[in-house]
């Protein structure tokens, strides 16, 4: 993404009433925060981090990224929308699915709260779940791993 179009984005949010805006494109994610009056803008490329801010702030080095995980194996459940995240169709119930426990094509594995509507995430796989990456009541945002089924 060149500096130009950077430029422009950090000014639509500072003259919006958005307080948060994320682009991911081929070559890296932007997210611009507005902190105050200022907003700050944060780029990630595929192997480097810029921490760049507006001119009247100075501009802070990022620290070195962390040590990556190694790729998780199996099918990856993503969050389909942005919303709140929950195991258990009641509070207080057993989650609809554990670390461990099979499941089938089509299956109810969590739900996500959007805009007071309550919606049922399924299993686009028959599997294993092997991991839960989210955790009751944690907010996730669009295309965020949620499990990995096996």
């Amino acid at each position: 993404m060149d500096l130009r179009k950077l430029k422009t984005l950090i000014d639509l949010v500072s003259e919006s009433n958005i307080s948060e805006l994320e682009i991911t494109e081929a070559e890296g994610k932007v997210r611009i925060v507005k902190a105050g009056a200022q907003p700050a803008m944060v780029m990630a490329a595929p192997m480097q981090q810029m921490v760049a801010a507006p001119a009247a702030a100075p501009v802070a080095a990022a620290p070195a990224a962390p040590v990556a995980e190694p790729e998780p194996t199996g099918h990856i459940v993503k969050s389909p929308m942005v919303g709140t995240f929950y195991r258990s169709s009641t509070p207080g119930a057993k989650p609809m699915v554990e670390v461990g426990q099979q499941v089938k094509e089509g299956q109810a594995l969590c739900i996500i709260e959007a805009m007071k509507i309550m919606n049922e995430i399924e299993a686009d796989k028959a599997g294993t779940v092997t991991k839960v990456y989210v955790d009751n009541g944690q907010a996730v945002e669009y295309g965020q791993p949620l499990f990995i089924i096996e």
